[in-house]
């Protein structure tokens, strides 16, 4: 018995020890161990591998390859790098890359040899987009990590002599050409100058960023003229009095002085759509009639007004009246002057006169050929401008998307959609739908009529529920706020079209909404707006509301999601203050004080004065900036709680 438990304490004890080897690591947890740490190692050594890889710049064909992974660490211990960027599929890349492989070639046997890369813009879209490459192929001197534009041609000779210039130890960059302005200096470079364009920016503007660069080759370009146009620039978040001054509410804003005058400027903001821009601003504002024949095309081809001033010569008073007010309005017209006997007998006017005509295409037997007006060496500018915007439309135009916010801005606007074409072949078809709206528009002058082709504006049909019609004609009113009436699809006729713009007029139409689904539940922080309660919440006279106009592919409105939900937490518990937000490509603003131009935008909306939005103009969207905005603006902070 004592023999068989001593066997089993023996069994016991070896068990225990096996045990507490295998715990601590014994023959075969060492092992397993060593396997796991192999296995660790191999799998460290494969990664940096991958890393490495990653980090290689490869060679084609003499040309280094950079991506978006390896370019920074390549970079940047580089005195000076030749970059372009191409894309795969553009035929210019294709024709240049025999003549980059010579460039690579040459630079490779300078002392110290220059390093020439290329990047696919299509697949590297990173780099691509920190370098705002636009075109193919896009070429730039990389000098101590600071991108220079190359402007010159494709060649050989000149690539290596640029890159040689700017690779010497003493090249700095050249000065802006663009003017900086202040308080101090502004008033005299501006008076000084026949024409200077001026631009207000912000530092922190992603749009003045990107116009930064195009600004200042338009700058250089046209300092070469004779003689030359400048181009300048004002901080406008440091030169608050110059911003106030003229009116600056956004940015960039551009303005054309000409002596000291400003203007609006509504050109392009690339290079070379500047550049010409500002060359034809520069000229004359109204250009000289000299033969009949070019009044007679006008008349018969023409598809715009027709302006033309009457005058025996440049002397005289009215002349140079007649100058000046076509510098106030040359942004949205076309001036014409003559002094030809001829002319004036074929108009039917005296010598001192403006006359205001539509082409033939457009006139009607319900209104005059003509509009003249006698310009006296008294008549103020105001009187000029005055007669050309009163019958600067015809009874019926042409609404198109080239002239719509210029010349369609007026509302009431009805407007008749159809196939609208004054080509030869199609005119007849044309006029003889636009003769139907001619005969009711007679009887309404206190409205705007004009057609519209239905392709060209095929956006705005569909918003009116129109696109489905399966009507050859259909029409609307577009009206103040933003409101839209739609034409119950019918037979068109003048009839049909009187009926509808009476009903109007007696206020028994329902505007057309475009609006996304009233939300059921709508207590989270930030309350959503939709186009049949933007009226109801951001409208309501009884609250402050802060509105957010966003986009869901918008990025800029994707990052800023979180800060604006964090605000909507924060003032959550006060009554009179709403956070709300609304997808402005779903819903319909039902109101055009509140402009969406970008996204996000950000508006305020007083209680009490809701006609007077108040728009969120800071670049730092976050948590603080929005908070100090609210409480900047907000009527009254109210922190009573909700009822739970």
């Amino acid at each position: 018995m004592r023999l068989r438990k001593a066997c089993l304490l023996v069994l016991l004890l070896a068990l225990a020890q096996l045990l507490a080897a295998a715990s601590a690591g014994g023959p075969d947890g060492d092992s397993s161990n060593k396997e796991d740490a192999i296995e660790d190692e191999e799998e460290e050594e494969e990664e940096e591998e991958e890393d490495d890889d990653d980090l290689e710049v490869k060679e084609e064909n003499g040309v280094l390859v950079l991506n978006d992974v390896n370019f920074d660490n390549f970079v940047a211990d580089q005195d000076t790098v030749l970059l372009e960027f191409y894309a795969p599929w553009c035929g210019h890349c294709k024709q240049f890359a025999p003549e980059y492989e010579k460039i690579a070639s040459a630079l490779k046997e300078n002392d110290p040899p220059i390093p020439v890369a290329k990047i696919d813009a299509t697949s590297e879209s990173a780099l691509a987009g920190r370098f705002d490459v636009s075109g193919y192929p896009t070429i730039k001197i990389l000098k101590k990590g600071q991108a220079v534009d190359y402007e010159g041609s494709r060649t050989q000779e000149e690539i290596v002599a640029k890159v040689k210039e700017i690779s010497q130890p003493n090249w700095t960059p050249p000065p802006e050409v663009t003017l900086v302005l202040t308080k101090e200096n502004f008033d005299e470079v501006v008076n000084d100058a026949d024409i200077i364009l001026v631009e207000f920016y912000a530092p922190w503007c992603g749009h003045c960023k990107k116009l930064a660069p195009e600004y200042e080759k338009a700058a250089k370009e046209l300092s070469k003229r004779s003689p030359p146009i400048p181009l300048a620039k004002v901080d406008a978040t440091a030169e608050t009095d110059l911003a106030k001054r003229f009116d600056v509410s956004g940015y960039p804003t551009l303005k054309i002085f000409r002596k000291g005058k400003p203007f609006d400027y509504n050109g392009p903001r690339e290079k070379y759509g500047i550049v010409d821009y500002m060359i034809e601003q520069s000229g004359p504002p109204s250009k000289e009639i000299v033969a009949l024949k070019q009044v007679q095309e006008f008349l018969k081809d023409g598809d715009d007004v027709i302006i033309i001033g009457v005058f025996k010569a440049e002397s005289e008073p009215a002349y140079q009246r007649y100058q000046d007010a076509a510098n106030n309005l040359r942004e949205d017209y076309k001036f014409h002057h003559t002094f030809s006997t001829e002319v004036a007998k074929f108009l039917k006017v005296s010598s001192g006169k403006l006359v205001v005509m539509q082409p033939e295409k457009f006139q009607s037997k319900y209104e005059p050929r003509s509009h003249v007006m006698d310009i006296q060496s008294s008549t103020e500018g105001s009187a000029i401008k005055d007669h050309v915007l009163k019958h600067t439309l015809p009874l019926v135009g042409h609404r198109k998307t080239s002239n719509d916010a210029r010349r369609y801005a007026r509302r009431p606007l009805v407007v008749v959609y159809y196939s609208v074409d004054f080509g030869f072949d199609y005119r007849a078809a044309t006029q003889f739908w636009r003769s139907k709206v001619l005969e009711v528009a007679k009887d309404f002058p206190e409205y705007t009529f004009a057609v519209a082709d239905e392709d060209d504006f095929a956006m705005e049909v569909k918003d009116l529920g129109l696109s489905e019609s399966g009507e050859d004609v259909n029409a609307a009113i577009l009206d103040e706020g933003g409101r839209k009436f739609a034409m119950e699809p019918d037979d068109f006729d003048s009839d049909t079209l009187r009926e509808f713009v009476r009903a109007f007029k007696k206020g028994k139409l329902k505007p057309v909404v475009k609006s996304q689904p009233v939300p059921k539940n709508n207590k989270g922080p930030v309350k959503v707006v939709v186009g049949k309660t933007f009226d109801s919440i951001v409208m309501d006279p009884k609250k402050d509301v802060l509105i957010e106009f966003y986009a869901p592919w918008c990025g800029h409105c994707k990052q800023l999601e979180p800060e604006y939900t964090a605000l909507g937490k924060k003032y959550k518990n006060h009554k009179n203050l709403v956070i709300a937000k609304m997808d402005a490509t779903a819903n319909d603003v039902t109101n055009d004080r509140y402009k969406v131009e970008g996204f996000p935008t950000i508006y305020f909306a007083p209680s009490g004065d809701k006609k007077n939005p108040i728009k969120f103009e800071d670049g730092n969207r976050d948590l603080e900036h929005l908070s100090k905005f609210v409480e900047e603006h907000a009527t009254k902070l109210s922190r009573t709680r909700e009822d739970l």
